[in-house]
């Protein structure tokens, strides 16, 4: 039986901005912080984090497209596309891979726009309004549906 333990933790738009955007909603941690959290987080539970950013939409769209036989499963947090990019929704699909969504703010505490995921109903589970320790929840989530 092969070890299933690649993870992918993918950020959409303005996720790079972190430790400058509002830090009452985002918090106050770095990007690259963040990014060193999840890595050391990913490596207790026995999964290799391997990360992807972008501002744009099409470039998320096809790194989704690219992770058939990279990746064992996804950590999305698409960022303000959640609520609208139905064109990730659809690359998520294609990619088939157990995904969880994670936000470090809650988005149905927030503006009425950001209620909506259009990734929702294709991601085991969703974690949000936990600030940066979501992303160690979502690992969990998806060490188990990987550990099956």
């Amino acid at each position: 039986m092969s070890v299933r333990n690649r993870i992918e933790i993918v950020h959409g738009v303005n996720l790079d901005q972190l430790g400058r955007r509002d830090p009452q909603i985002y918090g106050g941690l770095t990007f690259d912080a963040l990014e060193y959290r999840i890595t050391a987080w990913a490596a207790e539970l026995g999964l290799t984090a391997r990360f992807f950013q972008t501002n744009h939409e099409g470039a998320l769209v096809e790194h989704l497209h690219t992770l058939e036989g990279l990746a064992d499963g996804i950590l999305i947090n698409p960022g303000a596309w959640t609520h609208y990019a139905w064109a990730i929704r659809e690359a998520l699909e294609i990619a088939a891979l157990p995904a969880v969504e994670v936000h470090l703010s809650n988005p149905s505490d927030r503006e009425e726009w950001r209620h909506l995921s259009v990734i929702e109903e294709l991601c085991l589970a969703t974690v949000s309004g936990q600030g940066p320790d979501g992303y160690r929840e979502a690992l969990v989530r998806i060490k188990q549906a990987l550990d099956g």
